[in-house]
């Protein structure tokens, strides 16, 4: 299966990546032309625009920063859209909403090619060793036929059901991701001003009935005071965005996401929309004139886990 991904950014250049390492025939397409030549010097082959390289390729993967982006991708002139034709699969593994997975599926549809959406959880770090976990939500034989593919990429693979499932599922566990971050600022002040060992604190959250998958890599390098998580203010702000839009349109009024999202709009404020979205914990030191540094953190996140084949689960 000839695979065509578009958008190589933080997340989608290690997805890429961990096809190309594995000597798939990939052909990649992004704005930078530094990306682009990184993987063509590499062996990949390039398009030139996401039409060519819906034309050339049987799966083509978007793996972009926001919908408005995703929505111009697939439906210019020299979109995706018109260059599908029958059976080839388009998988949508950008963080979007569940009506415009749909809304973009249909019109894919209409090419008579299937649509699939393929969101990944479980940070950069894990993306780069194809250790990330996979949602996927659309046809089943569809999602079985790019399951090989999926492996590749991630570890844990999970079909959600009908398209759109797989992006309520993600935008819900980045809702959960933002509320801990967010809670864990109030917890690391309360133990600087407690007086506790920040590296004893971290171990004991880590085995304790508090802690989380955002505890255990974010509170790294918040304490190492990098904050360099590879996940930025403004893509925090969009998902807490699908969740309250989704929220609304069930007519489900919430208490904690919309207090959350305010909290994060005012990080985005202080440091700018491109600043480390762990950087919201940096609004508590600040304000009480803290800092929550910890000898023997890193400053970046690796996955120290052996590759391995995927699977689903």
């Amino acid at each position: 299966m000839k695979i065509g991904f578009i958008g190589l950014g933080n997340v989608g250049g290690k997805l890429a990546n961990s096809l190309l390492r594995n000597k798939f025939d990939l052909t990649v397409l992004d704005l930078e032309k530094k990306l682009t030549n990184d993987f063509k010097n590499r062996g990949a082959k390039v398009s030139k625009t996401p039409k060519e390289l819906a034309e050339q390729t049987d799966l083509i993967i978007t793996c972009l920063p926001s919908p408005e982006v995703c929505a111009k991708v697939m439906e210019s002139p020299e979109g995706v859209i018109n260059g599908l034709s029958k059976n080839k699969i388009w998988l949508e593994m950008s963080t979007t909403g569940e009506s415009e997975v749909k809304r973009l599926g249909k019109l894919v549809m209409d090419k008579k090619s299937i649509p699939l959406d393929g969101p990944v959880s479980g940070g950069c770090h894990r993306a780069a060793t194809g250790n990330i976990s996979i949602f996927v939500g659309g046809e089943r034989n569809s999602f079985e036929k790019i399951l090989p593919i999926l492996t590749i990429m991630g570890r844990k693979i999970l079909h959600t059901g009908e398209l759109g499932t797989a992006s309520v599922l993600k935008v819900i566990t980045n809702y959960l991701a933002s509320v801990h971050l967010a809670a864990l600022g109030e917890a690391w002040t309360v133990a600087k001003k407690s007086k506790l060992n920040l590296n004893k604190t971290y171990k004991g959250i880590a085995v304790s009935s508090g802690n989380s998958f955002v505890h255990e890599t974010e509170s790294q390098v918040i304490l190492n005071g990098s904050y360099n998580i590879n996940f930025t203010m403004d893509l925090v702000k969009k998902d807490m965005n699908l969740f309250n839009e989704l929220s609304k349109k069930l007519n489900t009024p919430l208490e904690i996401s919309p207090f959350v999202l305010d909290i994060f709009k005012d990080a985005q404020k202080k440091y700018g929309s491109r600043a480390w979205s762990s950087m919201v914990v940096k609004r508590l030191e600040d304000k009480f004139g803290l800092d929550f540094r910890a000898p023997n953190f890193p400053d970046e996140l690796t996955d120290d886990e052996k590759e391995e084949n995927g699977y689903e689960i």
